[in-house]
């Protein structure tokens, strides 16, 4: 089977982005398979890539990777966002009606890869497979991105058209699923699964030597990586740093690794506090790197926006680095995550825009190391046993082989392609 998998933000353990893609990419080789990958740039890569055309094509441990030059950075306003996921739609699609696929699979973010996954599968005459990552556009309209009516009625009739083109429909989380079957899709054409944890590359190690630490090692750090951004409700940890010191606390120290639109703002604002010793904020690290650092942290933070679709409807690549790494969890949004941290005993919640909750959940992790060090124990034996990356690969290989070959006894070969019986 020849895979044509669209994600625009494809990203391998040498970059900062989630490498889901990737290892999905590397799985379905392993399965005896074909993958063609098309990518857009992140702003930066495009140069360090080489890419000095519309698109090159390269090879990428055996994926073959056609990158297309539109440069993408999480900074870029609503429209200039829009302008680029527009574009890059537009060049995907005329990749994939190039290729001999035998099924074409698009996973979103934006939502607008979906389009180029539904016409090029149609133009190809195989099946379309989507991958819903997070429910889009309704957690925009919810967080107030999307106010226009008339664009929430083009971007929910864009969501209806990609669900109804799509032969079989992957969801990352409980609430995506709901979310799609909401919309009218069939409950038994989706399948779950959610993120993964790659046990093989983040360990609970502290190898690393303390000087190259980030932060003081004296402290109970607790570690936020990932996007800085609108979504992400970062203010949550400025409030609770505020909190910490008012209440004259210390031994506590908050370390946010990423980037994003809001990190400037972010910045200055924890500098006009006096914060400068309580929050660190650095820069992106490579996967790769990461996984030497991340372990050296005491603490992982589950941050969001409180708004309500996140609490079921997400699905962070960085929760499931951080149990992989056997760090306790404090997560301060309800849903199922919270339920998950719960039901494994690996974490603590905190209500959601409660500083003062959450600043006593810091002081009791930095005052309890021994249950905090437990925590971290029951959290790597939950990736191991319910999140590694082998169990995630192995059901996403089976969903795709089932829906190729269900498809195929639908169809009938007709002129070289494959089109659905009358």
């Amino acid at each position: 089977m020849h895979v044509a998998y669209i994600h625009q933000h494809f990203s391998t353990r040498q970059g900062s982005g989630g490498t889901r893609s990737y290892e999905f990419g590397k799985r379905l080789l392993a399965g005896g398979h074909r993958v063609s990958m098309i990518s857009g740039a992140f702003v930066g890569a495009e140069r360090s890539l080489g890419l000095v055309n519309g698109i090159e094509e390269r090879d990428v441990d055996g994926i073959r990777v056609f990158y297309i030059n539109e440069p993408y950075e999480n900074k870029l306003g609503f429209w200039k966002r829009a302008a680029c996921f527009g574009r890059f739609a537009r060049k995907a699609r005329g990749v994939v009606e190039q290729l001999d696929a035998d099924l074409v699979f698009a996973t979103s973010t934006p939502l607008t890869v979906g389009i180029p996954g539904m016409k090029g599968a149609r133009k190809l005459g195989v099946p379309f497979v989507f991958e819903v990552r997070d429910l889009w556009p309704d957690l925009l309209i919810q967080m107030g991105v999307i106010r226009n009516p008339l664009l929430k009625w083009h971007l929910r009739r864009m969501e209806r058209r990609i669900y109804r083109a799509a032969d079989h429909i992957i969801a990352l989380s409980p609430g995506m699923v709901d979310g799609i079957v909401g919309t009218g899709y069939p409950r038994q054409r989706v399948t779950m699964i959610p993120n993964a944890s790659d046990v093989d590359l983040f360990k609970p190690e502290h190898t690393l030597p303390k000087e190259k630490w980030i932060g003081d090692p004296a402290c109970c750090r607790f570690v936020f990586s990932g996007a800085h951004g609108l979504a992400n409700g970062l203010d949550a940890l400025i409030d609770t740093a505020a909190e910490l010191k008012r209440r004259g606390e210390g031994g506590i120290q908050f370390v946010c690794i990423g980037d994003g639109s809001l990190k400037s703002e972010h910045m200055r604002r924890s500098e006009a506090l006096g914060l400068q010793e309580r929050i660190l904020w650095c820069d992106p690290i490579p996967k790769a790197e990461f996984a030497a650092v991340l372990p050296t942290f005491d603490v992982g933070l589950m941050v969001l926006r409180n708004v309500p679709g996140f609490w079921r409807g997400t699905s962070p690549n960085k929760f499931f680095d951080y149990i992989a790494c056997g760090l306790a969890v404090l997560n301060n949004y309800p849903g199922w995550l919270g339920e998950m941290i719960t039901r494994g005993g690996f974490g603590k919640l905190a209500a959601p825009d409660d500083p003062s909750a959450f600043a006593d959940a810091c002081v009791w992790f930095r005052d309890h190391p021994e249950q905090r060090n437990e925590m971290g124990r029951r959290a790597r034996e939950w990736a191991v046993t319910e999140c590694s990356r082998e169990k995630r690969s192995t059901q996403f290989l089976e969903t795709l082989e089932r829906v190729h070959d269900e498809a195929r006894r639908e169809w009938k070969m007709e002129n070289g392609k494959w089109k659905m019986e009358n």
